[in-house]
């Protein structure tokens, strides 16, 4: 199992639990973002993604509350 996850930061705006949220591992050497997947084929193309990764979206005002915080 990998290191427990602590969340950091979350959409302001979110009414219901699950919205964009930015994670932590508890050691620090990692983040995890959940977000919007996009599947826009245009967008993907621009990513160029190798097999094994995916993209997603959130929100600016997730990761602007993480480094206001941070500041």
């Amino acid at each position: 199992m990998g290191a427990p996850l602590r969340k950091l930061s979350g959409d302001p705006d979110c009414k219901n639990g699950t919205c964009p949220t930015l994670w932590g591992t508890d050691d620090g050497k990692n983040y995890v973002v959940q977000g919007y997947v996009i599947t826009d084929p245009e967008r993907l193309a621009q990513l160029d993604l190798p097999e094994g990764e995916t993209a997603v979206m959130i929100p600016a005002a997730v990761l602007e509350e993480y480094f206001r915080a941070r500041g």
